[in-house]
């Protein structure tokens, strides 16, 4: 397999949303709890602004012009991190391509981006354990730590 990793411009919108969509399904059937309240026509039109916005980036892994996979990706600063560094929103390989490099390619490809502009990490939020432990195994032989902690929300 051939994987190209390149960064999507806001054009690509509809496919990111459609992985997206795709991504928050598979953790909403898996656990059998609706975490998520994502349609494709909204979720379209929120990644081509916040990319068009520049406040999301994201990666596209291919093979020529299949999309395999994405990683959505935010800047954020804190005083812990000693300054500027990415967030992994949303990681997203197909299902017919797991297992094949396409997961490692977009890590590698979220780590040069960040290098490139100063990120002094990269850190991400695993879905919901023990239902996703692969994926947690999957971030661990990619050099990602476990850190602790629980992710939390309070709507505004």
């Amino acid at each position: 397999m051939q994987i190209s990793i390149h960064l999507a411009t806001p054009d690509e919108a509809s496919r990111i949303a459609a992985m997206a969509v795709a991504l928050t399904g598979e953790i909403m059937e898996r656990t059998g709890t609706r975490h998520f309240n994502v349609n494709l026509l909204e979720t379209t039109a929120l990644c081509r602004r916040l990319m068009k916005a520049g406040s999301y980036i994201a990666l596209v892994a291919s093979e020529g012009a299949e999309p395999l996979g994405y990683a959505g990706l935010c800047e954020s600063h804190a005083l812990y991190t000693e300054g500027t560094f990415g967030i992994i929103q949303e990681f997203y390989v197909v299902s017919a391509a797991r297992s094949a490099g396409v997961g490692a390619a977009l890590l590698d490809g979220a780590r040069t981006h960040g290098r490139s502009i100063g990120w002094k990490r990269l850190e991400l939020c695993t879905p919901p354990l023990p239902d996703f432990e692969r994926t947690l195994a999957f971030y661990e032989r990619n050099g990602f730590e476990v850190t602790g902690g629980r992710k939390m929300k309070a709507l505004l």
